[in-house]
């Protein structure tokens, strides 16, 4: 399998609010950049539209490094959060429903397509990749192109 770095970023203005996410993959010298923009959404849909998109864009089954400042994301994979939520019907242990399970659920559709390996990395820091997603997210909530059809108040 092709091994590809993933750098995913989300951004809103409010929270809901426009939205948007960023994008940068990496296989070997090559570099993609991707983002894409709603103009009602949340933070944590942007941060899962972000890897789903990313994984999506992968033309065939490949081990990646998913690379993401939120912890929403990478712990609910590393932890095993979402495993756990989807064998409760997307409930918390708490007795609370997950949020976003249409998002998971397409998520779920790429991990079993490809190795996919979180990492979490601090925002707004020293990782170049990591900001310039942060960049592209922005850019893209700034000129949001489409509602985003699953975000539900």
């Amino acid at each position: 399998m092709k091994q590809v770095d993933l750098y995913t970023d989300g951004a809103c203005s409010g929270n809901p609010g426009p939205g948007g996410y960023g994008i940068v993959l990496c296989y070997g010298e090559h570099r993609k950049e991707l983002s894409g923009g709603y103009r009602r959404t949340t933070n944590n849909r942007m941060e899962l539209m972000a890897a789903i998109v990313g994984l999506e864009a992968l033309n065939q089954p490949c081990e990646v490094t998913l690379y993401s400042d939120s912890k929403y994301l990478t712990d609910a994979l590393s932890k095993g959060w979402l495993s756990s939520w989807q064998r409760r019907g997307y409930i918390k242990s708490g007795g609370e429903r997950v949020k976003n399970p249409d998002l998971w659920d397409r998520l779920t559709t790429q991990l079993l397509r490809h190795r996919v390996t979180p990492v979490w990395v601090k925002g707004h820091a020293d990782n170049a990749l990591n900001n310039r997603c942060d960049q592209l997210a922005v850019a893209a909530a700034a000129a949001p192109r489409e509602e985003d059809e699953g975000y539900s108040p």
